[in-house]
């Protein structure tokens, strides 16, 4: 196998120093000594990030390498130029907290057919001495959204083969909720997985279907409803119940390394809409014909939850009206 390396080899420091620290070079540093015919490139990515992945391109083809082992800097800062490249590519990462975020980068990768390889054998010393000196717990948010398009009631124990995320945003919640899986003795965390957020915040966003119907509502104008998920059902949840698990976790020391599923109720379009309309009277509903791009229905169990001493069961027709409040002096 031909392998091609790029490398930062700055500070004096390449393939052959024993000194090499770090999760990213001792495993770079393990391939070069592993494989006979590994082509080491020396670059210096932080410097332009466009030429160093513009050079990648060009050695590997002109080498006719088998695969590009990049690291995620490189992949994270040019990632848009990297999918272009025509052959196999493993892109290496520390597995910590802060690749929860950069994860959303790597995913046109992923569906470029290119794989991710996260590095937990190297360089979590720190954050295992870190963990165990402050007894480290997570509440880990993760999306109801991973299940997709399911046919019968579905919950907690639905199978990693089964699960079907329709957006880049669910198959990393997905990605999470696996890096999480592998590290049950560094850390004490729950999965929480998160219906749609509705109700009254400080930071209330209007992206979500109950929020964004009232909004239009409020102001006047007409509410946005496909047809075609008109009957969709989907799982909801109340931020008065997403506080009261925050409460829960906390006075009850909740940590079991479990998943669970967070939901007040689940709810059609259609019967959004029609408690909306029960509180505002003349709203306009605009409907399209076109199939929305997430086109799913899923119902969501929250029994296991609730067997935990923990009832979620804030009324949505609340939210609503609190929602709709919010715009009460506008005429």
């Amino acid at each position: 196998m031909k392998i091609l390396l790029p490398y930062n080899c700055t500070l004096g420091k390449g393939f052959n120093d024993p000194r090499v620290v770090g999760g990213i070079e001792k495993f770079c540093h393990s391939i070069h000594q592993s494989f006979d015919d590994v082509i080491v490139l020396d670059i210096n990515e932080p410097k332009d990030f466009n030429k160093s992945t513009e050079l990648i391109k060009k050695t590997a083809l002109e080498h006719d390498v088998d695969i590009v082992i990049c690291n995620w800097i490189q992949a994270s800062f040019a990632g848009a130029k990297i999918v272009d490249i025509p052959f196999p590519m493993l892109v290496i990462c520390h597995e910590n907290s802060s690749m929860l975020s950069t994860l959303a980068k790597f995913y046109r990768l992923q569906e470029s057919g290119h794989s991710i390889y996260l590095v937990s054998e190297y360089q979590k010393t720190k954050y295992d001495m870190m963990a165990k000196r402050t007894n480290a717990k997570l509440v880990h948010l993760s999306s109801t959204s991973v299940y997709g398009k399911q046919t019968d009631l579905v919950d907690e124990t639905c199978e990693k083969k089964y699960l079907k995320p329709q957006s880049p945003y669910a198959k990393i919640k997905i990605i999470e909720e696996n890096i999480l899986k592998k590290n049950t003795k560094l850390i004490r965390y729950n999965t929480f997985r998160f219906g749609t957020i509705a109700g009254v915040s400080k930071g209330i966003r209007f992206h979500t279907a109950v929020n964004s119907f009232c909004l239009n509502a409020a102001i006047g104008e007409k509410i946005k409803v496909y047809k075609t998920a008109l009957h969709q059902y989907r799982p909801y949840l109340s931020l008065t119940d997403a506080f009261k698990l925050f409460k829960f976790c906390i006075e009850n020391d909740f940590f079991e390394n479990d998943i669970y599923n967070v939901v007040s109720n689940n709810f059609t379009v259609n019967q959004i809409i029609n408690k909306i309309k029960k509180l505002k009277k003349g709203i306009k509903i605009a409907y399209v014909n076109s199939a929305i791009m997430n086109q799913l229905s899923y119902h969501v169990d929250k029994k296991k939850l609730s067997k935990r001493g923990l009832f979620l069961d804030s009324s949505l027709d609340r939210d609503i009206a609190n929602t709709l409040n919010l715009f009460k002096n506008i005429k």
